[in-house]
């Protein structure tokens, strides 16, 4: 595994996954692609208390299994990665050296199910890895998980609540796919157009939502803007679309050399700045 490569790969990643704020559960992740093929994925990790997040650097060929219980699955890394932890017990995103990016974010609605008497099972807490250990694209992710070969189990956190997640992936083409658990099945929404990912409510409620701030004057005119997974939504839809997706003159002077391969992950660090929740804001809407 290039380590090097790896690295300089998450630079964008890392720099933009570890911001902190009070108001809990309330996540964004984009997926910023430039005409050149640069894919960028950002994530704001906005979470009401300190993860205790680390970083690891997990090689090929390590032996694992899915925390499930006697039922667990387990398999042999196929690719290394890099992982940032949550509270050190579990992956909750990273990226491997393949470019297979994978994010978990808050989804209260999520329902994984009770797991059938003899079913395989993995922990919520090691299905991103599972992801990263096997694949190498997202269609391959999507193929294997559609089949279902174990069931998902939520862990319940320091605080008492269970941690329930929606996994969002995306690889080196600009890929992506969005899994969430509703009501005990699987609903995979899979395609280059899923850019964009919150919190609550579910993922084709967020797309009706997007579509109703369309009709209602055009979001260049109502742009909704409050902390609110389906506000962010809306609005980091729209800032995502708005970015140059080349390299652009007007704003080239600015950076490093000017060079793209600094404007582009500048202009992906700034949408996650603008759309992240402000340290110490609690919206109560």
């Amino acid at each position: 595994m290039n380590l090097k490569h790896i690295f300089r790969g998450t630079l964008a990643v890392v720099s933009i996954a570890t911001l902190m704020a009070t108001a809990a559960d309330a996540c964004t992740r984009a997926l910023y692609v430039a005409k050149d093929g640069t894919v960028i994925v950002g994530r704001n990790m906005d979470w009401g208390e300190d993860m205790s997040s680390n970083m690891w650097v997990l090689p090929r060929g390590m032996k694992r299994d899915g925390r499930g219980g006697a039922n667990t699955i387990a398999w042999e890394s196929k690719y290394g990665s890099l992982v940032v932890s949550a509270y050190d017990i579990g992956t909750a995103e990273g990226m491997n050296e393949k470019g297979l990016v994978v994010n978990e974010l808050a989804l209260v609605e999520s329902d994984y199910g009770k797991p059938p008497v003899g079913a395989k099972v993995i922990s919520l807490s090691t299905w991103p890895q599972y992801v990263l250990d096997n694949f190498a694209t997202v269609a391959e992710a999507v193929a294997d998980l559609r089949q279902e070969k174990f069931v998902v189990q939520t862990v319940i956190l320091g605080t008492g609540r269970a941690a329930n997640m929606h996994l969002v992936m995306s690889d080196a083409t600009g890929d992506s796919a969005v899994f969430e658990y509703v009501k005990g099945k699987l609903v995979i929404h899979h395609g280059k157009e899923y850019k964009v990912v919150t919190n609550s409510p579910t993922f084709d409620k967020q797309l009706a939502i997007m579509e109703y701030w369309k009709d209602a004057g055009g979001l260049n005119k109502s742009l909704p803007g409050t902390s609110r997974a389906s506000d962010r939504f809306v609005r980091t839809s729209y800032l995502l679309d708005s970015l140059p997706a080349e390299m652009n003159e007007k704003y080239i002077s600015g950076t490093p050399q000017q060079n793209f391969k600094f404007q582009a992950p500048m202009a992906a660090l700034s949408l996650m700045r603008s759309v992240g929740t402000p340290l110490g804001f609690a919206d109560e809407a």
